[in-house]
C-alpha cells in the first residue's frame, strides 16, 4: 500500500511542476467537479509521471525513458523527460488519435506505433526497455506513479475545506467520489488518501462497457475472456498487468465499479461542453456519465474529470449529434 509519507513527498516533489486545477460545485446535480483537463498536458497523468521520473536516481534517468500510452501518460513522461533532460520513447497503439501522438512528439518524445490495443503496446515497450537497458515508466503499476496520482485527492480535499466551511451553503460531508478507472492507478492513489478520512466517503470506479478489465477484476476476480473493443475511453482500455500493485489496492479501496456505454460517454462529452463550457475526453466523461445517467446515486459527490485530450473533429461531431438534448 502507499504510505502517507510517499503521498506527502509526491505533493512536495511535483508542486512546482503542475498546476492546481479548478474544483467547481454544481448545486442542481449535487456534484463537485475536479477539472484535471486544465492540468499540464491536459491530463492528471502528468502528476504520476513527474513524481516517478523525479524520484529516479541519476543513472535511471540518463539511461532514457520508455513508456506505453494511448496518449496522456506518454505526454506526462515526455514532459518529465524534458524537465530532467533525458530521451523518451513511447509505444503507442496504432488506433491512438493523431493529435495525441503529435502532442507527445511536440514534447520531445519519439513514438513507435504498435498494432493492437494498449496491452500490445505495453508488451512491446517492456521488451524494448529490457533489451536496451532503458527505464520503463508504467502508467499505473508503480508505487511512485500511484502516489503522484494521489495528489489529485490531496488537492481536492484542500479545496473542499473552504468550499464546505461553516459559512458555506454547500454540503460539508461528501457521500462518494467517482473516478475513471483503467489500470487503477488513480483510484488507488485516491483510495490511499481517502482511507485517512473519517467518515470515509464511498469510492466508485467507472469504466467503459467496451473494455471492462478493471470491472471484471473487481467483480469476478478475473480478466479472462474480457473483450478489448475500441472505445472513446481509450485511456481506460486494455488488461491490467497480472502482478500489478493496483489490483489489491482496487479490491481494498473501491466500494464499487460501474460501467457506462459509448452513447452515455458521448452524452457526457456533449453535456460538459454545453453546460460547463469544458472540453473533456472519453475517459474523463465516464465519471460524469456515471452521475448524469444515475449509475452512481449518492450525493453530494466528487467527480474527477481526468483529461481533455480529444480529437477536435471527434469532439465537434459528438457535440453536434447531441446538441438538442435537455439538461440531465
Amino acid at each position: 500500500m502507499i504510505p502517507d509519507r510517499w503521498l506527502e513527498a509526491a505533493q512536495e516533489r511535483i508542486s512546482a511542476h503542475v498546476v492546481e486545477t479548478p474544483l467547481t460545485w454544481d448545486a442542481e446535480r449535487g456534484i463537485y467537479i475536479k477539472w484535471e483537463n486544465h492540468q499540464l498536458t491536459g491530463s492528471f497523468k502528468a502528476r504520476g509521471a513527474l513524481n516517478k521520473v523525479l524520484s529516479l536516481v541519476d543513472w535511471e534517468r540518463s539511461a532514457g525513458l520508455v513508456a506505453a500510452s494511448a496518449g496522456n501518460h506518454g505526454q506526462g513522461v515526455a514532459l518529465a523527460g524534458r524537465l530532467v533532460e533525458t530521451s523518451v520513447e513511447v509505444f503507442v497503439p496504432r488506433r491512438t488519435g493523431p493529435s495525441k501522438v503529435k502532442a507527445m512528439q511536440d514534447l520531445g518524445a519519439s513514438t513507435h506505433l504498435v498494432d493492437g490495443g494498449y496491452s500490445e503496446a505495453e508488451q512491446a515497450a517492456r521488451a524494448y526497455a529490457s533489451t536496451t537497458g532503458k527505464t520503463f515508466i508504467s502508467p499505473y503499476n508503480d508505487g511512485q506513479v500511484i502516489a503522484g496520482q494521489g495528489t489529485v485527492a490531496l488537492e481536492i480535499l484542500r479545496q473542499l475545506g473552504p468550499m464546505t466551511g461553516k459559512n458555506s451553503s454547500r454540503p460539508q460531508e461528501i457521500a462518494c467520489w467517482i473516478v475513471p478507472t483503467g489500470g487503477a492507478g488513480l483510484i488507488s492513489g485516491c483510495g490511499a488518501v481517502l482511507s485517512r478520512c473519517v467518515p470515509r466517503p464511498q469510492l466508485i470506479g467507472v469504466q467503459a462497457e467496451a473494455s471492462p478489465f478493471a470491472y471484471n477484476l473487481f467483480h469476478r476476480n478475473t480478466q479472462q475472456d474480457v473483450e478489448d473493443n475500441p472505445t472513446l475511453a481509450e485511456g481506460l482500455s486494455g488488461a491490467i498487468e497480472a502482478d500489478s500493485v493496483t489490483i489489491p489496492m482496487l479490491q481494498r479501496y473501491a466500494d464499487d465499479l460501474v460501467l457506462v456505454s459509448e452513447v452515455e460517454i458521448e452524452r457526457a462529452i456533449a453535456l460538459a461542453w454545453r453546460d460547463y463550457g469544458e472540453r473533456i475526453e472519453g475517459s474523463a466523461a465516464t465519471a460524469l456519465a456515471a452521475t448524469t445517467e444515475n449509475r452512481v446515486r449518492p450525493r453530494p459527490a466528487v467527480v474527477v474529470i481526468t483529461g481533455g485530450n480529444i480529437e477536435p473533429d471527434v469532439h465537434q461531431a459528438i457535440v453536434a449529434a447531441h446538441h438538442a438534448e435537455a439538461r440531465i
